[in-house]
């Protein structure tokens, strides 16, 4: 019995570049706040999705719209409190 082997290259190759940078790891936990405060808001629409939504359904939506909306403010002026890359020192 002959054995088989493959002739070609694998179709994707390894690459050093596959792991996140670490510039690219600091951008995410800068936006890590934001990006739970939308998960807990998809939550709480998806609880609601296929039901009347209760008071304590509307609270929750109203409390985890706010929390969205306090992390993005959070991350535009952390943002903003940062110098550009064109400013003189």
């Amino acid at each position: 019995m002959k054995s088989i082997a493959a002739l070609q290259h694998l179709v994707t190759p390894w690459s050093d570049g596959l792991e996140p940078s670490d510039a690219e790891l600091d951008a995410i936990e800068q936006e890590l706040p934001l990006i739970l405060a939308e998960v807990d808001l998809l939550d709480a629409q998806i609880m609601t999705l296929d039901r009347t939504p209760t008071e304590v359904d509307e609270q929750r939506l109203r409390r985890a719209c706010r929390r969205v909306l306090a992390a993005r403010a959070a991350l535009e002026n952390r943002a903003a409190d940062l110098p550009s890359s064109g400013d003189a020192a």
